[in-house]
């Protein structure tokens, strides 16, 4: 004898999924990352015992960790830094800045995108290093010269990312705010912004650290001016001092983590209660 289900009736067929605690959740994200540098570092011990190298080639953690509180060379290389870390963040705000705006304008007029875009393009493409004589030329060689490096490198991730997000939006919701009368002014700052948020952040995160990689660029070029990072691991490298090419390397990248995490967690607190922002 079959049974039959009531209308009104819906059996429970997959159980609500528990939550899981925010301790045991933050512990399984830094875990393995830390576990990891553990083994390199243990790694680095093990390589620098077997093969006799003694901080030349491979230096030891605790020798390149003594670098920082050296008084000759541990200030120098975070002044040097601080010198790089302006350049690289007025070259992103500039490239978010015309990123975004050219984004924009490409999709309010699709003449636009199909005139702009592939010079987008083109930019990506240029080896960077071919045309930093010409950028020499035109804008000297020191804090301008670094920072237009650093929006040519962190322009075009802003420009596809964000024009993606605006071109994502739901046809439907985009008729219903025309069907209402509703301006391009409010399309946009309404509509079209708001969904493109978590492609923009996306993108704001890859060009971080871009920009970082542009600023240390372009000191390797423009040793000009005031000097930043990347001109003191060029000295470094130049003279063999292993342990500070290694303290300097490490500084740089460090930075360029915490511009994406920084970016990260903007991102989560812009969109992150609607929308799952890694």
């Amino acid at each position: 004898m079959s049974a039959e289900i009531s209308e009104g009736t819906a059996p429970a067929l997959v159980a609500p999924r528990r939550s899981r605690p925010r301790g045991r959740g933050r512990l399984g994200l830094w875990l393995p990352p830390i576990a990891l540098l553990l083994i390199i570092v243990g790694g680095t011990y093990l390589v620098n015992f077997l093969l006799g190298t003694r901080n030349f080639l491979l230096p030891q953690p605790h020798v390149v960790a003594q670098v920082y509180i050296d008084p000759k060379n541990g200030p120098a290389i975070f002044e040097a830094l601080l010198h790089s870390a302006e350049v690289a963040l007025v070259g992103l705000a500039i490239a978010i800045a015309i990123g975004v705006l050219w984004a924009i304008a490409m999709n309010s007029a699709k003449w636009v995108e199909r005139t702009t875009f592939p010079y987008a393009v083109i930019l990506q493409s240029i080896p960077i290093l071919a045309i930093m004589p010409l950028i020499g030329f035109w804008f000297g060689y020191n804090f301008a010269a670094r920072t237009i490096v650093c929006v040519l490198i962190a322009l075009f991730p802003m420009v596809s990312n964000t024009l993606f997000g605006l071109q994502s939006v739901d046809r439907g919701h985009r008729e219903l705010f025309k069907l209402q009368g509703a301006s391009w002014w409010t399309i946009l700052t309404k509509l079209e912004l708001p969904a493109a948020l978590p492609a923009i952040f996306a993108g704001a995160r890859i060009s971080a650290g871009l920009s970082v990689v542009g600023a240390i660029v372009g000191d390797f070029f423009f040793q000009r001016g005031t000097p930043g990072i990347g001109a003191l691991i060029s000295k470094f490298g130049a003279r063999l001092q292993s342990p500070e090419l290694f303290a300097s390397i490490l500084v740089a990248s460090l930075f360029g983590v915490l511009i994406f995490l920084l970016f990260g967690w903007l991102g989560r607190r812009a969109v992150g209660k609607w929308y799952d922002f890694g």
